[in-house]
């Protein structure tokens, strides 16, 4: 029986989205753009440290918990500007490699 992709990765759009967002955050945008970037930054690193701890997937577990810290929309980590371009481009080629690479494990039968 075949599973279609999303079903072994529910994660993918929703990292891929936060990819692009962080990308995008590189360029020049109105504060509102990056008070956005918190919320769906953080969300998504919850939603993927959730996933990542169901699949007792430690590692994974740590980095997007520590990620949803940082993006944290209530209790924000104020940083200059030099600081956060890269953060933003660790963090979207993060969730940019884990879309594809972290998956379901395969079930014993």
């Amino acid at each position: 029986m075949t599973t279609s992709v999303l079903q072994k990765r529910p994660h993918l759009i929703p990292c891929i989205i936060a990819a692009l967002m962080l990308f995008g955050a590189l360029g020049d945008w109105p504060y509102g753009y990056y008070q956005l970037l918190r919320f769906v930054v953080c969300g998504v690193s919850g939603y993927a440290a959730f996933m990542a701890y169901t699949w007792k997937k430690l590692w994974a577990t740590w980095v997007f918990g520590i990620i949803a810290v940082l993006f944290n929309p209530l209790i924000p980590i104020h940083l200059s500007r030099d600081l956060w371009q890269p953060i933003d481009f660790a963090c979207a080629l993060l969730f940019a490699v884990v879309a594809f690479v972290l998956k379901e494990p395969a079930k014993k039968e």
